[in-house]
């Protein structure tokens, strides 16, 4: 329901997403972005193509360029801030999927291929790119580019159609600068770790060092349910190698729609990537925010060091589950090591020792 996606929309915000994407299809999309917007304290992202489909009842081979256009300018006068826009998903590339495991996992991609592969033409967000950006830039809406090829197993990563379009979306890039419009580009998706690097110098390179925003990576595929984890583990080297957007991921993610405890997951997980990024690139303020953490660790601050955590709640939750008395608040132990066992508390000791004795 609207109601539900708006609770999901404040709920990520309230664990620290920066942006949100209305991902939303049915019937009732304009209404659902309506209440999204107006009540969104971050900016809104969405994929046009999925208000455009709906449109000619589901059919891709029925889409057109003038169906787009007016899907577009629609968004974009509801105070749509970015648009996740195919335009990269070229016919001369849709061959390469063929042996692919996974094939196609994007839906916009998948739909775009759909349709140039009916029509045996161009794909029309590629050919009429040129006005797409000439409605952008009368709304100040940005391009986010999106990878409709990106890799959907860790099988296909690096693969000839996913560099293919990257470099393309390089091209569209410079286009849309031209244009007077911002652009990011989106990136995938499945990879090995040992294959991350090699997105990040080839996106650096074709793309011209604009913005990239990274689906992940997953660096597995054999976790369903904890999906959550094995994408924030490429999120946090893709983070420290220079990607600027993290598009996070819940443990719903390839079973069902996550609920809002599953959103939290997400965001959580993600912003540990992030912070862990920041610290890898010498961030003073991630260090600073560590060190503080630490120092209240040691001094046995315990509401200080709930409240310097990501999660408040959770923290203080463990915590109480073992020792829920008040002055537990104040004790110079955990239920981990107990009094006698504690060694911080033991280190405190020493010190002040050594202090005695000089």
């Amino acid at each position: 329901s609207v109601e539900e996606e708006v609770e999901k929309l404040m709920w990520a915000t309230r664990w620290g997403a920066d942006t949100v994407m209305d991902l939303s299809t049915g019937k009732n999309i304009h209404v659902t972005r309506d209440y999204i917007i107006r009540n969104s304290p971050v900016p809104i992202g969405t994929v046009p193509v999925y208000q455009a489909l709906e449109k000619v009842g589901g059919i891709a081979e029925d889409l057109t360029w003038e169906i787009f256009r007016d899907t577009l300018i629609e968004q974009a006068e509801q105070g749509v801030d970015y648009f996740t826009i195919h335009a990269g998903v070229l016919l001369r590339y849709v061959p390469f999927t063929a042996n692919r495991i996974t094939g196609i996992v994007s839906r916009g991609g998948s739909i775009m291929a759909k349709w140039c592969l009916a029509h045996h033409r161009e794909n029309f967000l590629y050919t009429h790119f040129e006005e797409l950006c000439d409605i952008m830039r009368s709304y100040d809406v940005s391009f986010s580019l999106g990878d409709g090829l990106r890799p959907g197993c860790i099988a296909d990563a690096n693969d000839k159609a996913q560099f293919g379009e990257l470099e393309t979306l390089g091209e569209l890039t410079k286009i849309a600068w031209q244009h007077d419009v911002q652009v990011m580009i989106e990136g995938p998706g499945h990879v090995p770790m040992h294959l991350l690097q090699e997105n990040m110098d080839k996106q650096l390179h074709y793309c011209s060092e604009a913005p990239f925003y990274t689906l992940g990576p997953l660096t597995t595929d054999i976790a369903p349910g904890y999906d959550h984890i094995t994408s924030a583990i490429g999120a946090a080297i893709m983070g420290w190698y220079g990607t600027s957007v993290l598009c996070y991921v819940t443990p719903k993610e390839h079973l069902g729609l996550p609920n809002q405890h599953d959103v939290k997951q997400g965001i959580i997980a993600y912003k540990i990537a992030a912070h862990a990024a920041d610290l890898a690139k010498k961030h003073p303020t991630a260090l600073h925010h560590d060190n503080m953490l630490s120092k209240a660790r040691f001094e046995f601050r315990w509401e200080d060091q709930f409240n310097l955590s990501l999660d408040p709640d959770t923290a203080r939750a463990y915590h109480d589950a073992t020792l829920p008395q008040d002055n537990a608040k104040v004790s110079h132990f955990c239920s981990m090591c107990g009094p006698k066992f504690c060694s911080m508390q033991i280190t405190q000791e020493i010190r002040q020792l050594a202090k005695a004795g000089t």
